[in-house]
């Protein structure tokens, strides 16, 4: 009876091992004809590796990944793949009985590469991440083939993002545009009108083209239908693409300008109410780049966790070493000066270029560049070719942040009374109690510091060297004079107007000619109203 018992439980455990190995699944091969073209010649190569992007399984990824580590060869006309000593079967997985000696490793060039960076991208539709399928639908939009539309198609119908969706019709639309059937080409040229991508215009245009000469000559597309939606499509483009360049220029204008009202705000305070020129002021502004980078340095070195947010610890520390260095300034070399124009200017100038040998010994004469944060990386796409950089778009903004404390220190608080007084009247602001001397100090470090915030918001978009402030000075005192002496309305006006009336020459005109255009310009008008934009206001103001 046991022994009955046992033989049973016997045959028990067998029918269940039975049923457990009936219930594992055998391993999928990869159709060996997908993968035949590696044993051929260059253009099969390339058909091969499209068949495995359009494929998509996992045998597919596994092949691919060999070839580009440099780990798919080929052995009388079989491919295989090594993997140290061993040497496997590429379509089965199963391992082969040879030398790894024996195998003829494919050698990839940038043809290769592209096409298995295409393939790569068609696996990473499918991606649960929205960036890579993003990504990978725009690699898919310049390099893919005619072999890729069942993968775009698939990636197109389970795609629920609107912008991957239309970079991926966009991609159908410029593979469609080669087909021979004329309604696909004809829905596809009137799809491409959407895009604002030079490349896509370049593509349309080629449709409009004849080939041979005479009565020879046939045209490049054979259907009228389709080349009137071409034409139409590519106005519309040219439509798109002009006004995002225009946005473009715009915003490198108002960039340029926030830059120069930065640099220029600081002059407008101390020339308005001192009638000081300070030569020097484009160091303060290189001041606030070195405090900029000191600070960066810190950070990285004690602090690395928190370096995407240097930029904003050095805003206090910039605004107050470069206002120290100013009252240094004012009180040891421009105190003396006051109403010695001359001397004033070329003790200036010397102090410039006692600042500029001070840098120079310190961090040497070598340009500094300083790591943007991981916030102020990238930028907008407006076209192709067209983006807004987040640097300068934080630029901007920082600007306009930076005015409007000046603007609610100067009409809202006693100091900024006591500093239009001055500018206006100084001997009746003296008269009437206001403390003239200690007023010149306060706007000096206050101008000053304020260019130390330009010297910042420089070395985001520039390299911070000892002569870069040299660069900006002439631009300053322009926008000083242009918009009124002491005038912060004519200062916004004339560095933005400078800024953007600047960047619309150079595209016509390049940067040299552009900047003897605007100072020509600025002579012009200073001649027909040497008050500026904004003039003083005050008893004396024409005195």
């Amino acid at each position: 009876m046991e022994l009955a018992m046992n033989r049973l439980l016997m045959r028990l455990a067998l029918l269940f091992v039975s049923l457990a190995c009936l219930a594992v699944p055998a391993r999928a091969a990869l159709d060996p004809a997908l993968i035949a073209g590696f044993a051929g010649d260059f253009g099969s190569r390339v058909a091969a590796i499209e068949a495995l992007g359009v494929d998509g399984s996992a045998d597919a990824r596994r092949v691919l990944s060999a070839l580009e580590a440099g780990n798919l060869g080929v052995v009388s006309e079989r491919v295989v793949i090594t993997d140290g000593d061993e040497v496997m079967d590429a379509a089965s997985g199963d391992k082969l009985e040879m030398a790894v000696t024996e195998v003829d490793t494919i050698t990839l060039n940038n043809r290769l590469r592209r096409s298995i960076a295409t393939a790569n991208a068609a696996f990473a539709l499918f991606s649960a991440s929205p960036a890579e399928r993003l990504a990978a639908a725009t690699t898919m939009r310049e390099n893919a083939t005619e072999t890729m539309t069942p993968a775009l198609e698939r990636a197109l119908a389970a795609e629920q993002d609107e912008a991957i969706r239309t970079v991926l019709e966009y991609a159908l639309a410029k593979i469609n545009l080669g087909s021979s059937d004329t309604a696909k080409r004809l829905k596809a040229a009137e799809a491409l009108g959407g895009s604002s991508d030079p490349a896509v215009k370049n593509m349309l245009s080629a449709l409009l083209e004849k080939t041979g000469e005479g009565k020879n000559a046939m045209w490049v597309e054979s259907s009228a239908e389709v080349r009137a939606a071409a034409e139409a499509s590519i106005r519309a483009i040219e439509r798109r693409i002009s006004i995002a360049q225009t946005a473009g220029t715009m915003f490198s204008g108002l960039s340029l300008g926030s830059i120069l009202l930065l640099a220029a705000l600081g002059l407008a305070i101390t020339y308005g109410v001192m009638g000081v020129i300070n030569m020097a002021h484009g160091e303060l502004l290189m001041i606030g780049a070195y405090a900029t980078f000191l600070v960066q340095s810190v950070f990285r070195s004690h602090l690395p966790a928190y370096l995407d947010w240097y930029v904003i610890a050095a805003i206090p520390v910039a605004f107050f070493t470069a206002a120290l260095v100013g009252v240094v300034m004012e009180r040891l070399v421009l105190r003396h000066l006051y109403g010695r124009p001359l001397e004033s200017l070329l003790a200036t100038w010397g102090l410039s270029l006692i600042l500029i040998q001070a840098a120079r010994v310190t961090f040497g004469p070598q340009n500094l560049e300083l790591a943007n944060p991981s916030w102020m990386s990238g930028g907008i796409e407006l076209a192709a070719g067209v983006v807004l950089p987040w640097n300068r778009i934080v630029i901007v903004g920082f600007a306009a942040f930076v005015l409007v404390l000046i603007w609610l220190m100067m009409q809202k608080t006693r100091l900024g009374m006591f500093v239009r007084a001055v500018t206006q009247n100084r001997p009746m602001a003296g008269c009437v109690g206001v403390p003239t001397a200690r007023v010149d100090t306060m706007a000096f470090a206050i101008g000053s510091g304020v260019a130390g915030l330009g010297g910042l918001a420089l070395s985001q978009i520039a390299n911070v060297g000892p002569a870069m402030g040299q660069g900006y000075i002439v631009d300053a005192f322009m926008v000083v004079v242009l918009g009124g002496v002491g005038q912060l309305a004519g200062a916004v006006w004339a560095a933005l107007g400078l800024g953007i009336f600047a960047k619309f020459l150079e595209g016509w005109a390049g940067a040299v000619i552009a900047k003897i255009l605007v100072l020509v310009f600025i002579i012009i008008f200073i001649q027909k109203r040497p008050q500026g934009i904004f003039a003083v206001k005050g008893r004396f103001a024409d005195s």
